[in-house]
């Protein structure tokens, strides 16, 4: 028997779903809203493919490297049609520091610790083509889907959708993969079906421009400034594209009104970048060129929903992937890589049993497994980011002892052992790929003795091994760009008062 599964949503999570469940056994239809690619390549794409279900198109975009293990390993005609059009598979070795090479021998794990990156909309331009031609999956653009069809029962069953033209599609399961825009918790809430979740705000503003290489130009060479780094008031990063292309998103507090509303003027932007060393030569007129404005994405917020609170289904038939399920802050790039993680854990529930409630059980359990460690960890941080960067507005407060010594083993412990021993690199960078626990490597003995030893010698024995300084602090980041730097202190602290 032929399973008819619905796919809401033809964007990374859409699209992974409809590869992880292509074959013979279902027939997979992925109900786009938007309309289909333009002809033509990736540059057609950037420029002219309109995605309103995609808020977050042109922004920076990678593949960790659980999402290429995944595509090397049950996609590989996938993986080939990615680099074939530009995609950039960057290795473990462009990680190293100059410390790190003078010993560095290859190890089979730096295989898995590659990634993909470039311009969203040419991965997800290769990877509809890719889906399309997989048995069994259709794709319909410019279908908009207004509501679900439900059984009765306890609990009830979704078991299709209905279209904005009143037409009813008929399905044994139907997958949201519409995103954060999603309204069906909407449409099971009005006959009753609760999904319990928690949310919070990850206290950010991403923007991001766009540029291109000039004809016959390169890549700056790495190592003259930081290309990532977190200020305190300000993140920022470089993000290698395809094709020469690049994006830089800087990433704002909330709580910094003023410099948020100034910086999506494009001059802004890059004078802000210019006041980063690492950055300077990437905005370089003379090597490169801008092709966007800047784009902002806010709203940002963590969110988890409870498919089967205390083991029990809220609803049959249906399942929510990517951000339908389990959103994040796009800061830690964990989003696609969750969509192809929750599409890939889907099958496995589908396989492993025909009962409705059971396979909504094997998923859940999955979710909890795979995913709930990372956003765990991802929340934790975005809360302390949010308490440093309003902190930074008020009158400085005397550090406590344990508050001292916390961030000293960060900083000048975790951060510069990492730096030294490239085993060390390996454990990080296994745990942020989602390959194991977040938090796995730095509780085993060996890795945490090789970290306190580092910490022990001091800052200056470790002066080395510090990554290259020059970026202005707050006041001197918002005078130079024509922003005040006191408004928002003024206003943080009348309101603390």
């Amino acid at each position: 028997m032929v399973e008819r599964v619905l796919v809401m949503g033809a964007g990374m999570a859409g699209l992974w779903t409809a590869m992880a469940l292509a074959g013979p056994d279902r027939e997979v239809t992925v109900l786009d809203r938007d309309p289909p690619p333009p002809a033509g390549g990736p540059d057609a794409a950037f420029d002219d493919w309109q995605r309103r279900g995609v808020g977050h198109l042109r922004h920076s975009h990678a593949f960790l490297a659980r999402l290429r293990t995944l595509a090397r390993d049950r996609h590989p005609a996938l993986l080939e049609a990615l680099l074939a059009e530009g995609v950039r598979e960057l290795g473990f070795e462009g990680s190293l520091t100059d410390k790190h090479k003078e010993n560095y021998v290859p190890a089979p794990i730096d295989r898995d610790l590659a990634i993909l990156t470039s311009r969203r909309t040419t991965l997800e331009l290769v990877m509809r083509r890719y889906a399309e031609g997989l048995p069994g999956v259709t794709m319909r653009p410019l279908t908009f889907v207004k509501g679900l069809t439900i059984a009765p029962g306890a609990p009830p069953t979704v078991t299709g959708v209905v279209l904005e033209d009143g037409t009813e599609l008929a399905a044994d399961l139907v997958v949201d993969a519409q995103g954060k825009g999603s309204l069906a918790y909407e449409w099971l809430s009005e006959i009753g079906v609760t999904v319990p979740e928690s949310a919070e705000s990850c206290g950010v503003i991403y923007f991001t421009r766009h540029y291109r290489l000039r004809p016959g130009q390169a890549e700056p060479a790495r190592g003259a400034g930081a290309t990532t780094g977190d200020l305190g008031y300000l993140k920022f990063g470089v993000f290698p594209g395809d094709n020469g292309c690049f994006s830089v998103t800087l990433c704002v507090p909330e709580v910094e009104e003023e410099m948020r509303k100034a910086i999506v003027d494009p001059e802004v932007f890059d004078a802000m970048c210019r006041e980063l060393p690492g950055l300077v030569p990437w905005i370089d007129p003379e090597r490169t060129e801008a092709t966007s404005r800047v784009f902002g994405m806010g709203q940002l917020e963590s969110r988890w929903r409870e498919l089967a609170a205390e083991g029990q289904p809220a609803v049959l038939g249906f399942f929510p992937v990517g951000d339908c399920v389990v959103r994040t802050n796009p800061l830690y790039g964990r989003g696609c890589s969750f969509a192809a993680v929750s599409a890939h854990l889907l099958l496995d529930a589908l396989q492993a049993t025909p009962d409705p409630a059971q396979r909504l059980i094997h998923y859940r359990t999955g979710i909890e497994r795979e995913l709930r460690p990372y956003y765990d960890v991802m929340r934790k941080a975005d809360r302390s980011a949010i308490r440093r960067a309003r902190a930074a507005l008020l009158p400085p407060k005397k550090p406590t002892l344990k508050g001292k010594l916390a961030k000293s083993f960060l900083e000048d412990g975790v951060a510069i052992a990492i730096r030294e021993d490239v085993d060390l690199l390996r454990s990080f960078l296994r745990g942020f790929h989602m390959l194991e626990h977040p938090q796995a490597w730095l509780k085993r003995p060996r890795n945490l003795a090789k970290i306190v030893r580092v910490w022990a010698r001091g800052k200056a024995a470790n002066a080395a091994l510090y990554p290259a300084q020059g970026a202005p602090g707050r006041t001197e980041m918002l005078q130079a760009v024509g922003v005040s730097p006191d408004a928002d202190v003024q206003r943080v602290r009348a309101q603390a008062a």
